[in-house]
């Protein structure tokens, strides 16, 4: 075995960024949405209403994203206590989104940009399963189809329209307007709704997008109920208009590290086997004389040691590597991290 130091020109860090299909079909649109009546039933239902890809008694049901609607005034769902109004389900989730994304439990979520702005006070949520999704959302890649007895809508995230990241606390953010493949189609339409900015809001770090019910209404009359003290079944509004639509895609994507180390055997180097075998136990001299004047061996696993001796990786070649005074050789070991 034998050994030497690398030199600082010797390591490179690269970071590549990986796109691939978010739902569990394998397809990037998916175009059948289904709920569980026992789920809707249990105690979550009264907080958010899981998806499916199939009927959730089949096998191969598995949770794509959750629909959740969330409101400050606690209107749209039953009271916990009717001696405390207004104290409901809606207006925890509103909290617990507000505390997430906010990260101010004073602030208030804002639709849109420049003059045509909305405080919103109550919204509908896409959280999308963890397990669908590897890093984040890949921006420019969602096309939600929402219907409604007002027509279809097309939604996108602004990604292309608008490059620079925009951060909300600490969170990257982009505005949902209609168009299509992150942008509007059209410098002279923003993907705005008049008077009630822009659709929502999509945080890809999160996995989450906030959808604004005003915007939302005015396009295609789909709106939730407002009601104090009564189910207003406002998940299943947005769940039915995204089921009449047909269409949701949405990639994942995942920025992977490599960190690349540069092994350099030049001519000089490496040419002599330290395998017991070769030596004269007795005498200490090599017993094959061949291998004093020609010596040949073969490269077949590289080692990375710390200033310790520790082992730190091993990379084992492809096949041997045939070395003499004749060669030099340049391994890249790629570590992905």
């Amino acid at each position: 075995m034998a050994f030497k130091r690398f030199d600082s020109e010797d390591f490179l860090v690269s970071s590549d960024s990986i796109t691939s299909t978010l739902w569990s079909t394998g397809n990037p649109t998916l175009t059948t949405f289904f709920t569980s009546s026992i789920q809707e039933a249990g105690s979550s239902g009264n907080y958010y209403l899981s998806i499916y890809q199939t009927a959730s008694t089949n096998t191969t049901a598995q949770t794509q994203f959750d629909i959740v609607y969330a409101d400050a005034l606690g209107s749209g769902s039953t009271w916990y206590n009717t001696i405390v109004p207004g104290n409901s389900y809606t207006k925890t989730m509103y909290g617990q989104y507000r505390s997430l994304i906010l990260e101010d439990e004073t602030a208030n979520f804002i639709f849109g940009t420049g003059n045509n702005v909305l405080t919103g006070d109550n919204f509908w949520v896409l959280s999308i399963e963890r397990a669908r999704y590897k890093q984040s959302l890949f921006p420019g890649s969602l096309n939600l189809q929402l219907s409604g007895s007002g027509g279809i809508i097309n939604l996108t995230d602004n990604s292309l329209d608008n490059p620079v990241n925009v951060f909300i606390g600490s969170s990257r953010v982009y505005q949902l307007i209609s168009g299509s493949n992150g942008t509007a189609g059209t410098l002279l339409n923003s993907g705005y709704v008049p008077n009630s900015g822009s659709y929502g809001l999509v945080f890809p770090d999160l996995g989450t997008i906030l959808l604004n019910p005003n915007a939302i209404s005015q396009s295609i009359q789909v709106s939730p109920s407002r009601s104090n003290n009564s189910d207003g079944l406002n998940t299943q509004k947005l769940f039915n208009s995204i089921s009449l639509g047909a269409s949701f895609a949405l990639n994942s994507q995942e920025t992977i590290t490599s960190d690349y180390v540069f092994v350099r055997a030049r001519n000089s180097e490496f040419n002599y086997s330290e395998n017991p075998s070769f030596i004269s136990g007795s005498t200490g001299e090599v017993i094959y004389s061949n291998f004093i004047n020609s010596p040949q061996v073969y490269i077949t696993t590289i080692g990375m040691y710390n200033d310790s001796n520790d082992l730190l990786a091993v990379a084992k070649m492809s096949r041997p590597l045939l070395k003499d005074f004749t060669k030099e050789a340049l391994v890249r070991v790629k570590l992905d991290f």
